[in-house]
């Protein structure tokens, strides 16, 4: 009776044990999220946000010329609601005219100015050119004045001749002079009729093209289109109450619909995978069951800073393929940029992997009931997964997670080619010849073969028994 009491109890207490560690696995097993390693193919790619844009447009212009009159900023008084359709010579906007109507009034004045200038000049040579014309006829008439007196004096004594005779010479001389003095005159005056004149017609020149640009003040629709605004420096639309600038008197556009592209900004440590002809997977967030096909038509080459953002980034344009009436400017697209496809390779979500001194990358590994801090290789990722070239094998386990309680277990090493790292954990490893000498933390040395695999399979070969190995400090890991 005994007996059967005792297994009685015995089993009792084996199933007990039994159920606590099958309900203690379960619970670990619902609180740790486990992935298994997949292979096949895995695609590469780089996703942006953008913004649809036509990609050829007609842009509305202001007046051009206003840094001419010294105007290098205008305001738009009213424009249109964006997205109006228009027609060609429909009104489009009216810009603010106080500043040009103060650059008129001076201008009038300024032709005010230089026409009494004008006028003032001529009467003064007008009337100097008279009086000299008058010098020049009195002068004319003492030289025939003075040659009546010699021809009369022919009788009169030869000093009475010889004075008469000098005077005449006098008087041709002073009507010589006075004609040459004459020419000169008249030469001056026409260069200062020639200056004011310029002066003058330099003023009205600018009143009339101030008056020409009044008129451009008020912009029309140079075709037929939908209206969109434009973009100013700082990102923003430029609407009513903004300011057009000189440099780039640009107000809207008319964007041609029938050819789309997706405007989008790709960081600067993406930017050397992205190359031309690449294609894109395009979705529209106004339309989130509408999936479009793209290919990159442009890289930046040089790159900028947003604002709002330290990061630098650079311009990349993407051709939506195909024509829809739901196409809108400024519309957010959602952008895939495919880098490459890989076939038959392995690959793990992003949580999986962790690093040491951004050195060493490693996941948690279940094998059985134990857990390995393997190091793996990576290569290429996308924004959700990462191929794995070495360290896990397909169907391999994975937590999601860091295991509680094996945050600083020690990493399972990858072997490399200068045998300075070995598969196990905290090992150091010496590569001669066809054999790996490794010193284990406990002293003892073995060696593993160049083939990766022991006598009998299990990999490790102790080296003169139990016996302890003299070795340097630098071949050893404790």
């Amino acid at each position: 009776m005994k007996r059967n009491v005792i297994i009685g109890a015995s089993a009792i207490l084996v199933l007990l044990v039994v159920y606590f560690v099958v309900k203690g696995n379960r619970d670990s097993d619902v609180a740790d999220i486990f992935v298994t390693v997949e292979k096949g193919k895995f695609q590469v790619d780089i996703e942006t946000t953008g913004e649809l844009e036509a990609k050829n447009s007609v842009v509305i212009y202001g007046p051009r010329n206003l840094r001419e009159f010294r105007i290098h900023q205008v305001k738009i008084d009213q424009i249109v609601e964006e997205g109006t359709e228009v027609k060609k010579g429909d009104w489009i906007a009216t810009l603010d005219r106080s500043e040009l109507i103060n650059k008129i009034q001076d201008a009038e004045l300024e032709v005010e100015s230089e026409q009494s200038q004008y006028t003032q000049t001529k009467l003064d040579t007008t009337l100097q050119m008279r009086q000299a014309r008058d010098e020049l006829i009195n002068l004319k008439y003492d030289i025939e004045e003075k040659q009546i007196i010699l021809d009369q004096s022919k009788f009169e004594p030869p000093a009475t001749i010889k004075q008469n005779e000098i005077n005449l010479e006098k008087s041709k001389r002073a009507y010589n002079q006075a004609s040459e003095n004459y020419d000169i005159k008249k030469k001056q005056n026409v260069a200062k009729m020639q200056e004011v004149s310029t002066s003058l017609r330099k003023a009205k020149n600018e009143l009339a093209s101030l008056e020409s640009v009044m008129s451009q003040f008020t912009i029309i629709a140079p075709e037929d289109g939908m209206l969109i605004y434009r973009k100013g420096w700082d990102g923003k639309p430029m609407k009513e109450g903004s300011t057009i600038s000189s440099w780039d008197p640009g107000v809207a556009t008319l964007p041609d619909l029938s050819v789309m592209i997706s405007k989008t900004y790709v960081n600067e440590v993406d930017v050397r995978k992205i190359k031309v002809g690449q294609k894109v997977e395009v979705g529209l967030d106004a339309f989130p069951d509408k999936e479009l096909k793209g290919t990159v038509i442009k890289v930046a080459n040089v790159g900028e800073q947003r604002p709002n953002s330290d990061a630098k980034v650079f311009q990349v344009n993407i051709q939506i393929e195909g024509r829809d009436d739901l196409f809108r400017p400024s519309m957010t697209t959602s952008n895939k940029i495919i880098v490459s496809i890989e076939d038959s390779v392995k690959f793990v979500p992003l949580e999986c992997l962790h690093s040491k001194n951004d050195s060493i990358t490693y996941v948690f590994k279940r094998e059985g009931l134990s857990i390995i801090k393997q190091e793996v290789e990576v290569g290429e990722n996308n924004m959700n997964a990462v191929i794995i070239k070495n360290g896990i094998e397909e169907g391999d386990r994975l937590y999601l997670s860091v295991p509680e309680g094996y945050e600083d277990e020690p990493i399972s090493l990858l072997a490399t080619m200068d045998g300075k790292r070995n598969i196990k954990r905290g090992e150091v490893v010496e590569e001669k010849a066809a054999e790996k000498t490794v010193t284990l933390p406990d002293g003892r040395v073995i060696t593993i073969p160049s083939d990766g695999r022991a006598p009998g399979g299990r990999g490790m070969r102790p080296m003169g028994g139990n016996k302890k190995a003299t070795t340097s400090k630098k071949d050893s890991v404790k």
